[in-house]
Parts: structure tokens; C-alpha cells; sequence
């Protein structure tokens, strides 16, 4: 007799597989998003105990309501020159993405990934942290070398891989690096980059540094193992830390779902670790600052780490390598419940009487040229396809002190081939 003879009454086990609630042909509809009223969500002190955080992982902090008014307890008051900052920054952000991504499609890089619907994000949290904080990000937060001023310029001759890169083309087209500018390496391999931001923050804390550590992460890498190693250290240790969850609805074609959002949010996994966690509208600008700030002045109290989720929308394809169309339905962007950030801060400082339609636009033609000029300026050195020839030896650089004889024979050897291949001494 089989087992299956002996359990007769039992039912057949099946498995849940995750899908959207729509397709490519489907008219989107995002009813089933529960959207608070801005204002709605309290504000705990900065030194409350982790668990009065706790409701607000599944509710949603939001402080631009329908008018463009900032209301209730998270509004930060900014300054009229700071919130004009951050909306100047955000639009050179979109612009910088346009321009990328049509020179992508010109044949001028390889690979281009936009952050468009996410500006908000990126830019006021870098604006809520200390100018010397860390962050480890991404590879959709370049709003924040822009919010930080590191040189468009530079920024494009790293996407175009040419003689002015600063990182000799060892890395992906869009994956920067600045110390000076306390961005981190970014990382291909996902997830990688939230135990690293929780070790660069214990190691603050341990020299008794007062520098604090920010990592991102989107909701699809949080189904890796390094984002839950992560949270056992920063709980454990209670590291100085702000954990950031972009959840943007799409990891490449797969939709949240997949990571886990039909179960719990993003942000509700802070409750099983212990530690302070906040869901906040990732296209408000106001919101994104103000949260980040809480957790980060949190930290800088040695009260632990904070989980955020940004609750934001993904407008464009993952990459130019994607087609969202096959996966999901046209006008789905415009059908989000939150928005476009822009447009929000932008309605915001017009009703503050700061800000309006004329100097909106000359501002959009400003950025424009800024922008323009530092695609030529950087295009004076090369593009993607026109090199492969210039500083063949470098490649054996800057990773031993003294290189070891092998390399020594490898970098003569390509170095012969160069010259057999051109005719000449190569550069």
C-alpha cells in the first residue's frame, strides 16, 4: 500500500506562484494601493524605542497632499533656495537621463539604466544626510554624485569608457565611484552593497568616527541572502546605519510579487529584526527627506539602524537591454496612484508663492544646456566604440604595488600584439 493510499482525504498540496494583476493588452489599474492621506502618519521622536515604529511599516508617510501643501508632523519645513535645489538637482538628473540614453541608442555606450519616476529618492535623501556619509548604492542612484556636485562631465566619460574615465574602464557603463563624493563602488552582483554599507558603519563606530553609513538596495535583491546578513549585523550590533528598500514594482520583468510584496512590505521586515522601519512615498520629496533624516539623526544618537522603504514606481524600462512592453501594459506609469515627483515638488514651491511657470521653464532650458555641454565637452575624448587601443598597460595597473613578474610578461606580450596589429607604438 502507498502512502497516498493511506492519506485518501487529504488534498493534493500546491504551490503559489506569484503574478501581476496585469499584463501587456490589460488596462492597469492600481486600485488595490493603499494610499494614506498626507499628514496622516505620526511622527515618533528620533529616540523612541524601535518597535513605536512599527505601524508605520505598513502605513505610509506622506507629507505633499493632492494641492501641493505640506501638512502634518514629517514636514521638514526646508527652505525655499533648499527645496529649489533639490528640484534643479532632480530635473538635472532626468535631463542627464535623456541624454544618456539616446546616446546609448546612438551607438556611443553600451548600456544605460534610467531612474525616471524615481528622482525624488535619491536626491532629497542625499540632501537629508551629512556632505561625508557614505553611501553605498545601486545602480539608480546617480542622482546623488548630481546632488552632490561631482562633474557631469566626468560622469559621461565613465559611461562612454574613454581616455577620461577615472576608472580606466574597469567598470559597466553607469556603475561610478568617488570616494571624495562618499559614493561606494557599484556593484553588479546585487545585494552586495548592504553588508558592505553595515560593516563601513560598525567600522565608524568602532574608531568612534561620527559618520554614518547609508546602503540601497531594490525590493527584488531583498529575495538575496546578503540583504538578511545584513539586518542580523545592524540589529545584532546596532550599527549606525539607514537601510534603504527602493521599491520601484519591477526587478528587471519580474513585479514585486515575486520578492514577497503580496505577503508583508518591504519595510515590515525591520519588525522581525527588531529595528526601527518607516514606508514612506518615494515620489514625494519632502517625505524621502524627511524620513531619511529621522533615521539618520537616529543613528548619529547610537539608537540603531532604520529600514525604509520608498514606495516609488520604475516608468521606464529596467535597462536599454529591456523591453517593459512585453510585461507589462502601456500607460501603466501614468496610472500610478503617487504621481510624478517633479511635478509634485514643483506644484509645492508654487504654492508657496516661490516659484512658477516662467522661471520653471527658463531653469528647464539652463539645465538643458548644462547638460548639452557637458555631453561635447566629454565626447571630445572618445566614445565607447573608438577605443580599445589607448593605455593598453593600464590594465595591468593599480592593482600591486609593485607588479609581479608575470603580469610584467602579460603587459609586454599584449603590448607586441598592439604594436604588430597597429603598425606603430601603441599610446
Amino acid at each position: 500500500m502507498s502512502d497516498t493510499d493511506e492519506r485518501p482525504n487529504r488534498p493534493a498540496l500546491a504551490l503559489h506562484v506569484p503574478e501581476p494583476s496585469y499584463r501587456p493588452g490589460d488596462a492597469p489599474d492600481f486600485s488595490n494601493v493603499v494610499v494614506q492621506r498626507a499628514g496622516e502618519a505620526p511622527r515618533p521622536d528620533v529616540a523612541a524605542p524601535a518597535g513605536d515604529t512599527h505601524s508605520l511599516t505598513t502605513q505610509l508617510v506622506r507629507v505633499l497632499d493632492d494641492d501641493g501643501r505640506a501638512v502634518g508632523p514629517w514636514d521638514p519645513r526646508l527652505s525655499p533656495d533648499t527645496l529649489r535645489q533639490m528640484l534643479r538637482h532632480m530635473k538635472t538628473v532626468r535631463v542627464f537621463d535623456d541624454r544618456m540614453y539616446r546616446a546609448q541608442r546612438q551607438g556611443k555606450t553600451s548600456f544605460y539604466m534610467k531612474c525616471t519616476g524615481e528622482e525624488a529618492i535619491a536626491v532629497a535623501a542625499t540632501h537629508a544626510l551629512d556632505r561625508d556619509d557614505m553611501h553605498f548604492p545601486t545602480y539608480r542612484q546617480q542622482g546623488i554624485l548630481i546632488a552632490r556636485g561631482y562633474p557631469l562631465e566626468t560622469m559621461m566619460c565613465q559611461i562612454y569608457s574613454n581616455a577620461a574615465d577615472p576608472l580606466h574602464g574597469r567598470q559597466l557603463p553607469i556603475m561610478y565611484s568617488d570616494r571624495a563624493h562618499g559614493f561606494f563602488s557599484i556593484s553588479g552582483n546585487l545585494g552586495t552593497q548592504y553588508p558592505q554599507a553595515v560593516g563601513w558603519a560598525m567600522a565608524s563606530a568602532i574608531k568612534g568616527d561620527s559618520r554614518i553609513a547609508m546602503g540601497w538596495i531594490g525590493e527584488g535583491a531583498t529575495a538575496e541572502g546578503d540583504f538578511h546578513s545584513a539586518l542580523t549585523f545592524a540589529s545584532v550590533y546596532q550599527a549606525p546605519v539607514v537601510l534603504a528598500v527602493v521599491n520601484n514594482q519591477w526587478a528587471i520583468s519580474s513585479f514585486s510579487g515575486i520578492a514577497g510584496a503580496e505577503q508583508a512590505t518591504f519595510a515590515a521586515r525591520a519588525v522581525g529584526y527588531g529595528i526601527a522601519g518607516l514606508r514612506v512615498d518615494g515620489n514625494d520629496a519632502l517625505a524621502v527627506y524627511a524620513a531619511t533624516r529621522w533615521a539618520a539623526d537616529r543613528a548619529r544618537l547610537n539608537k540603531g539602524p532604520t529600514l525604509i522603504e520608498y514606495f516609488t514606481y520604475r516608468a521606464e524600462g529596467h535597462s536599454t537591454s529591456d523591453d517593459p512592453t512585453g510585461y507589462r501594459p502601456a500607460g501603466e506609469a501614468g496610472a500610478w496612484p503617487l504621481g510624478d515627483p517633479i511635478a509634485r515638488l514643483k506644484a509645492h514651491l508654487v504654492t508657496l508663492s516661490e516659484w512658477d511657470d516662467d522661471r520653471d521653464t527658463g531653469q528647464d532650458k539652463e539645465i538643458d544646456k548644462e547638460v548639452r555641454a557637458a555631453q561635447k565637452a566629454a565626447e571630445t575624448n572618445g566614445v565607447l566604440p573608438q577605443q580599445g587601443f589607448d593605455r593598453i598597460g593600464s590594465m595591468f595597473e593599480d592593482v600591486f604595488a609593485d607588479t609581479p613578474w608575470h603580469l610584467q610578461e602579460q603587459r609586454e606580450q599584449a603590448l607586441v600584439e598592439a604594436r604588430e596589429f597597429l603598425g606603430h607604438e601603441p599610446s
